[in-house]
């Protein structure tokens, strides 16, 4: 049974309540965008009485750091159901400390850490996002992106909501806790609210008596749950199952889509909350954005993505001496690439691991040159050699252009690139910050074309059918939209116009 604290209508927690820090700093270096998709964002929950929840998720969202590198955050319930909350903006080792972390103390947290998608890269905008209600305050953490915020938050302010962020976050937080004022207890408060979201979100959300896992319909955005190791009436939710490797946890399930888990001192107690059901998991976390070393679909995504490097071996062979990944995202495909062709796999690139973790900004010369800022190529490795480059994909191909110039500096007689996913021909809509349709390089230019302007011997993609035959899965079973253009959800006009190129000459054209 879902705990329920009947207080008086006009009765809130502020919002605030408990102890509330933000670090205010901006890291500049986020403002030089990669030629690559942008991360989602990761989320954490823990219900673990007894036990050092704030310091557990801190460790939680230091695993799920790829995710987002923009801010993070942790909140915390104590017994006298107050929240804690730190917040800031850069990576979790920098946001916090060993003081900061026991000025949060309690029995169950959330924690986050964000790459914006809606909402501007502030300190503000940072999550968890805290609302007040009459059954105190509610802490929530998500990954995803809504794609009807427009209506959504105009309903909000209409109700009287004190949005002070920009972010669809606090929407889904506010539409929880306006369920919550009108009588209801935490469970058909949250069912009430998702009838309202459309879009993509998992969600951690914290309250005073426990803690809540969700996923939208589709389960676009990745959600699993764990146990302590030793405890199983100890719960933890993370975005990826790294998330709980680091802290000992044992993966016990995704979350489903569709699901809201409910975890507190009863257990674990699951409720479809959707009649329309039907996972879409974002074939791109698959590909690219979740570490190798978690779990989905049953395998390590290091083992998916060698499928991928063999796959494209025997799409898109090679008369080259050996084969490269760029680091880090493109290697595993490059090792797979390797097996399957014979061609020795060598380290041609090496990245700075650091190179985004400084606040001071390189001099204009660095930048012009800013390459080797990230990836340092090995010139005694690459002189002399026909070099077959593996990447997880071209976005811009502003970066490919760079690289492969590197590599030609470097001494490479050829350099050929091969791809392990199809061209990126759509936007996101759903969590993920790709650029306008415009802006996606093969969405405007042929391989052919691509191949020109990247300046690179050959050129070849993974095929689309490829892809998914490395999955071993059902391939309707995945949102793979950003190359194909089928949306699984539906997006409204406004949005679609914003990024899409038909939709943009349409809007132009004159009628009749």
């Amino acid at each position: 049974m879902i705990p329920h604290h009947p207080l008086s209508s006009d009765e809130h927690y502020p919002a605030s309540a408990g102890s509330l820090s933000e670090s205010t700093e901006v890291n500049p270096a986020l403002s030089n965008r990669p030629d690559k998709p942008e991360e989602a964002c990761g989320v954490f929950g823990v219900y673990a009485p007894g036990e050092d929840v704030a310091k557990m998720t801190y460790f939680g969202l230091y695993a799920l750091q790829h995710r987002g590198q923009e801010s993070a955050g942790i909140a915390t319930f104590d017994s006298n159901a107050q929240v804690h909350l730190h917040k800031g903006m850069g990576l979790v080792s920098q946001v916090f400390n060993e003081t900061i972390l026991e000025e949060l103390p309690g029995h169950l947290a959330v924690g986050h850490t964000r790459y914006s998608t809606t909402g501007t890269s502030r300190v503000v905008n940072a999550q968890p996002a805290i609302v007040p209600t009459r059954l105190g305050p509610l802490a929530l953490a998500h990954n995803g992106n809504l794609v009807n915020t427009a209506v959504l938050g105009q309903e909000l302010i209409e109700q009287k909501c004190n949005l002070i962020t920009t972010t669809d976050s606090e929407m889904i937080a506010w539409a929880i806790g306006l369920e919550v004022d009108k009588g209801k207890d935490w469970l058909d408060a949250a069912i009430s609210a998702f009838q309202r979201c459309k879009g993509a979100y998992s969600l951690a959300i914290a309250t005073p008596t426990g803690i809540m896992g969700a996923r939208d319909p589709n389960g676009i955005r990745p959600l699993v749950i764990g146990t302590l190791e030793g405890n199983p009436t100890r719960y933890v939710l993370a975005s990826e199952t790294c998330g709980l490797d680091i802290i000992g946890a044992e993966y016990l399930r995704d979350v489903e889509p569709g699901e809201l888990v409910w975890i507190g001192e009863e257990g674990l107690a699951s409720f479809h909350w959707s009649q329309a059901s039907e996972r879409k998991l974002c074939i791109f976390e698959m590909i690219y954005f979740a570490r190798p070393d978690s779990i989905m679909c049953n395998e390590s995504l290091y083992s998916y993505r060698l499928q991928l490097g063999r796959q494209l071996a025997k799409e898109s062979p090679a008369d080259v001496d050996i084969v490269i990944g760029v680091p880090d995202s493109g290697i595993p495909a490059a090792i797979g690439f390797s097996q399957t062709s014979g061609i020795p796999y060598a380290e041609g690139l090496i990245k700075n691991r650091y190179v985004g973790r400084t606040f001071i900004q390189p001099t204009q010369h660095m930048r012009e040159s800013g390459i080797k800022m990230k990836l340092n190529p090995l010139k005694d490795v690459l002189t002399g050699k026909k070099v077959l480059m593996v990447d997880d994909s071209i976005v811009r191909g502003t970066t490919s252009r760079k690289i492969v110039k590197a590599l030609r500096d470097a001494g490479a007689t050829e350099v050929h690139m091969r791809i392990s996913s199809p061209p990126v021909t759509h936007p996101c809509f759903y969590g993920i910050d790709t650029d306008s349709q415009d802006q996606l390089i093969a969405a405007t230019k042929s391989v052919a074309e691509i191949e020109a302007q990247i300046e690179v011997d050959s050129l070849a993609y993974l095929s689309w059918e490829g892809m998914l035959i490395a999955t071993g899965e059902d391939p309707s079973r995945f949102c793979s939209a950003c190359f194909t253009g089928d949306y699984p959800i539906q997006i409204p006009d406004p949005v679609k116009r914003s990024k899409l190129i038909m939709e943009k000459a349409l809007s132009s054209t004159p009628a009749g």
